[in-house]
């Protein structure tokens, strides 16, 4: 199964900027450090934005699951910076009950169990 109306999905530049390519949030700055490190600058949060909408498109949901809110979808697969690394990553998407349009809520890599 793939991401409902990942077509549509949005991501906010704002987390992107703020958390996920951020040196400094406390919670956010080791996924920086990640992101970063495969090639995503941080002046320049449109790429990251992009992979994370390519990713949920391309990829299957790996977990869906119906809360009182609304449903969380969980995608796993590849990601490609700027620079032609891949790294597989996890990215979780949320639609709000009664709404069909999917926010990005967060991303981290993807360890694989040996």
């Amino acid at each position: 199964m793939k991401l409902p109306n990942a077509y549509l999905a949005t991501v906010s530049t704002r987390k992107v900027r703020g958390y996920l390519l951020s040196s400094t949030h406390p919670r956010g700055k080791s996924k920086a450090a990640f992101f970063r490190n495969l090639g995503f600058p941080a002046e320049e949060p449109q790429w990251l934005i992009a992979e994370l909408r390519r990713h949920a498109a391309e990829n299957q949901v790996f977990q869906s699951t119906e809360t009182d809110f609304g449903s969380r979808y969980v995608v796993d697969g590849r990601i490609i910076s700027p620079v032609g690394a891949t790294a597989p990553v996890r990215a979780v998407w949320f639609v709000d009950t009664g709404q069909e349009i999917p926010r990005f809520v967060t991303a981290h890599p993807l360890r694989r169990r040996s």
